[in-house]
């Protein structure tokens, strides 16, 4: 009968792990009802002031240039995480060796070859997410590039106002979940470098996972960088939400 040679520790440290991922992912995503400080919320100002700058100009080649700069992170993320990929598998496929290596190694705890499959079939569980993710990011990307080149000329007077406001609403949309997914993909590997600790301790395993989650906090909620864009432009000051995917879900 097949069972499981993890310990109780194991067993919370990985509780653990989904309660850090999951948890601190709904949380960046929940709208307060009272205003807060965030910096997807400041970016997704800066996006909207992007395309109405970009509906008042016919020469759209800068905005062009930046969807595919952007896109070229995406791309090079999703190749990387096949790659990574390629070498779980080939350590799952040489479990026992790895094992025998590692367990000679100073700190290292994880030495019965199952805890060695489990931590690294959950690794490679997330890596195939964040695989999915950036490809799927890749592709709004491109939906983006349609929308700008489908963006009306400033002399058409074909088109109402309503409906240039309609598109840029669409288009800043489009391009936010495009970064939003980015963040989820990214969100991905930091989680799966989190993972490695459990190689080492189940607590050393916890603690990483929650230190990841302090690291992501800091960034999205008490960053210069977000203290930037809000500085940036007044606007920003608004309490301005974007629609993620989770809320057209409920």
């Amino acid at each position: 009968m097949f069972q499981l040679h993890l310990s109780l520790l194991d067993w919370l440290a990985m509780l653990w792990f989904a309660v850090c991922w999951l948890g601190y992912t709904r949380y960046s995503g929940f709208h307060s009802p009272r205003p807060r400080k965030r910096l997807q919320d400041a970016l997704y100002v800066h996006i909207r002031a992007w395309i109405a700058t970009l509906h008042q100009r016919d020469n759209r080649i800068v905005d062009t240039a930046v969807i595919t700069n952007i896109e070229r992170s995406a791309t090079f993320l999703a190749s990387s995480s096949l790659l990574i990929i390629a070498g779980i598998m080939t350590a799952l496929a040489s479990t026992e060796k790895v094992t025998n290596f590692m367990s000679g190694l100073p700190l290292v705890t994880a030495n019965h070859p199952q805890r060695w499959e489990i931590g690294l079939l959950l690794m490679l569980m997330a890596f195939v997410y964040a695989f999915f993710t950036f490809t799927w990011c890749m592709r709004q990307w491109g939906f983006a590039s349609i929308l700008i080149g489908n963006t009306p000329e400033k002399s058409d007077e074909r088109i109402s106002s309503s409906q240039r406001l309609e598109h840029q609403e669409a288009l800043a949309h489009v391009i936010w979940l495009a970064i939003y997914h980015f963040n989820a993909g990214l969100r991905a590997y930091y989680f799966s470098l989190a993972l490695l600790a459990w190689f080492l301790h189940p607590i050393a395993f916890m603690i990483t996972s929650s230190w990841v989650v302090a690291v992501l906090y800091r960034r999205e909620f008490h960053s210069h960088t977000l203290d930037a864009l809000l500085s940036a432009n007044p606007l920003a000051q608004k309490d301005t939400h974007p629609t993620t995917p989770e809320q057209d879900q409920n």
